[in-house]
C-alpha cells in the first residue's frame, strides 16, 4: 500500500512540475489530444498501462 501512495505522489509531482514550467505547452498538447479521435487515445492509453505493468513487474518481480 506504501508504494501506491508513493507511485502516486510521484505522479503528482512530476504533472505539477510539467505545469509549472510550461503551461503554454501543456495547454497546447490538451488542445491536441482533444482533436484526436478516440481510438489512438484508447491504443495510446493500454500501451502506457501495459509499459507501466512491465517495469512494474520487471522491479518488485
Amino acid at each position: 500500500m506504501a508504494d501506491l501512495v508513493v507511485a502516486l505522489g510521484l505522479v503528482l509531482v512530476i504533472e505539477g512540475l510539467m505545469l509549472a514550467a510550461a503551461p503554454s505547452a501543456v495547454r497546447r498538447a490538451m488542445e491536441a489530444i482533444d482533436q484526436l479521435p478516440d481510438m489512438p487515445l484508447r491504443i495510446t492509453g493500454l500501451a502506457g498501462a501495459v509499459i507501466g505493468l512491465l517495469i512494474v513487474w520487471l522491479i518488485r518481480g
